[in-house]
């Protein structure tokens, strides 16, 4: 037997594993947990962190202003130094549809050690604690677009379950070719990653959150010293799920239905840096996990279709069968996440080009990296943090 043969198989007992074995990842039903209204309403203070983002916030800022809640709740938004007007559009949309309480602000340029969004957090918080009694922090981000109830299944959910970190993935827009081949894949990857049943388990050692809308209890972020003990993440919701786990809190990730991003990404080269900013931080900036990412993303997507292509013209009968029962179990494990992104199901089989995308995008931030420009967004570079929370 040839040896892709041999890595063939071994991609299709990896598919048998991925599809048992690595909690259900696949599958998209992993929704907010049934949930009462409590019997008196807490207060909650929302914090929207906001870079040049003047474009969004007419789609997005009136959802949030229009939030039916039967507490007391107020935003906060942080204009983390913008050039495009960001804090005048936001007081003219304000001004403009009424609503809830609007402060706009500016923290100024980041701390030694800080990222941009986490000192804009730690504005945002601050402004919280000196005006208001909120019990809970809604941690939004300028792009997202509420229903009228969402705060209010949050909270409901936050109390009933007795949680600490409630976080929805939100639906992100998907209207253009790349945004169709590129964004469902970049969820179903995530989850694959961090699957959702495994986070939301009690006593869990997975954690994970999606950055855009985080539900915190404020109480449980000064157990975990938040923001300051996660000041230089730049996968800052993932950080801050860890670091609310490891002091006790509870938490708990699923996809939303009633939160989207209204963020285009028209083009590849938009998505190609919104995932390369941050993916070889997701590896910890480790050449070996680099290398292995890379060998396990060619044995795992890209040995099935090498196998049949390769096989059927060279008469490999059992290269062939075993890389196409690979690919099918692949295809199937996808369809979930396209129905949820209401996307053609033909889109599944190309999965394999998807993943070769993403290979791409990881070895193209590993090469900025190591060429000095760190992980790069709206101007400002990280450099590699000295320690790891």
């Amino acid at each position: 037997m040839s040896a892709l043969f041999w890595i063939t198989v071994g991609s299709l007992a990896a598919w048998v594993w991925l599809l048992l074995g690595q909690g259900f990842f696949w599958r998209t039903d992993v929704r907010l947990p049934e949930r009462a209204a409590p019997a008196e309403w807490p207060s909650v203070a929302i914090v929207v962190p906001a870079r040049d983002e003047a474009a969004v916030l007419p789609a997005s800022l009136p959802s949030l202003l229009a939030q039916d809640y039967p507490g007391r709740a107020e935003i906060f938004l942080v204009d983390d130094g913008s050039t495009d007007g960001t804090g005048e559009v936001a007081r003219a949309l304000a001004a403009e549809r009424g609503g809830l309480p609007l402060t706009v602000d500016s923290p100024g340029e980041p701390g030694p050690g800080w990222t941009g969004k986490l000192w804009a957090v730690r504005h945002g918080m601050a402004l919280a604690r000196a005006r208001t009694d909120a019990e809970y922090l809604l941690l939004t981000d300028a792009d997202i677009a509420h229903e009228p109830d969402s705060l209010r299944e949050l909270v409901a959910a936050a109390r009933s379950a007795g949680l600490d970190l409630v976080s929805q993935m939100a639906r992100l827009r998907v209207a253009t070719f790349w945004e169709r081949l590129v964004i469902p894949a970049f969820v179903y990857f995530f989850a694959q990653l961090y699957p959702f049943r495994w986070v939301n388990r009690p006593g869990a050692r997975t954690a994970a959150a999606a950055g855009g809308c985080v539900l915190l209890r404020r109480e449980a972020a000064e157990r975990a010293g938040v923001p300051d003990s996660i000041r230089h993440a730049v996968i800052d919701d993932v950080t801050l799920s860890r670091a609310v786990q490891r002091s006790g809190g509870r938490i708990w990730l699923g996809l939303a239905e009633r939160v989207d991003s209204v963020r285009p990404y028209p083009g590849l080269g938009e998505l190609w840096r919104m995932v390369s900013r941050s993916a070889y931080a997701q590896l910890r900036h480790n050449p070996l996990l680099l290398a292995g990412t890379v060998a396990g993303l060619g044995v795992i997507y890209l040995a099935p279709p090498v196998a049949v292509v390769a096989g059927a013209p060279a008469g490999a009968t059992g290269t062939l069968v075993v890389g196409a029962a690979a690919w099918a179990v692949m295809t199937g494990t996808y369809l979930p996440m396209l129905r949820y992104y209401r996307q053609p199901l033909w889109l599944a089989p190309l999965l394999p080009l998807t993943a070769l995308l993403y290979l791409l995008m990881t070895v193209d931030s590993a090469v900025q990296h190591y060429r000095g420009r760190g992980a790069a967004w709206k101007g400002r570079t990280y450099a590699r943090p000295e320690t790891t929370p």
